[in-house]
C-alpha cells in the first residue's frame, strides 16, 4: 500500500488562480481526512516533470496537478496544453500513478477565475476528488 499523503504540484504562472485551485484541492483533501504536501513549479509544462521526480521514491498516494494556461497570441498555448496533458497521462498509465488533472486551459482570465474559484467552478476540488478516487482504485486492485 502506498503512503496516505497526496502531493499537490501547482504552477505559479498565474499565482491568484493557482491559489484558488489549491484552496479547493486542500479543502477536499481535508474533508476526506487526508494529508498533503505542496510544491510549486514555474508553469504547467513543468508539472509532469515534478510529479515524475516525486514519484521516484516519495511514496505519495496520489498527485494533484494544478495550473492554468490562458490562450495568447501565439501557438505556445497549444504546445503547453497538449504536452502537459500528454506528460501527465503518460505518468498515469505507464507508472500507474493516481493523478488528478486540474490544469485549466482557458481562452480568457475571466474563464480561469470562474473555474478556479472554490465558490464557482471549484476545479481544484474536482482534481483532488479524481486523485482520491484513482488512489482508492489502485489500492483496491493492489489488494486483489
Amino acid at each position: 500500500m502506498r503512503g496516505d499523503a497526496f502531493l499537490i504540484v501547482r504552477s505559479t504562472f498565474y499565482p491568484d488562480i493557482a491559489g484558488m485551485l489549491s484552496d479547493g484541492a486542500t479543502a477536499a483533501l481535508g474533508a476526506a481526512g487526508r494529508q498533503w504536501d505542496t510544491v510549486e513549479v514555474p508553469g504547467a509544462f513543468e508539472i509532469p516533470g515534478a510529479i515524475a521526480q516525486a514519484a521516484r521514491g516519495a511514496g505519495f498516494a496520489g498527485y494533484i496537478a494544478l495550473g492554468c494556461v490562458i490562450r495568447g497570441e501565439t501557438t505556445h498555448y497549444d504546445y503547453i496544453c497538449s504536452e502537459s496533458a500528454r506528460g501527465l497521462m503518460a505518468l498515469a498509465t505507464r507508472d500507474r500513478l493516481a493523478i488528478g488533472y486540474g490544469i485549466l486551459t482557458c481562452e480568457t482570465r475571466a474563464q480561469a477565475v470562474e473555474r478556479a474559484d472554490p465558490e464557482q467552478g471549484n476545479k481544484g476540488a474536482d482534481a483532488a476528488a479524481a486523485a482520491l478516487a484513482l488512489a482508492a482504485l489502485g489500492d483496491r486492485f493492489a489488494a486483489s
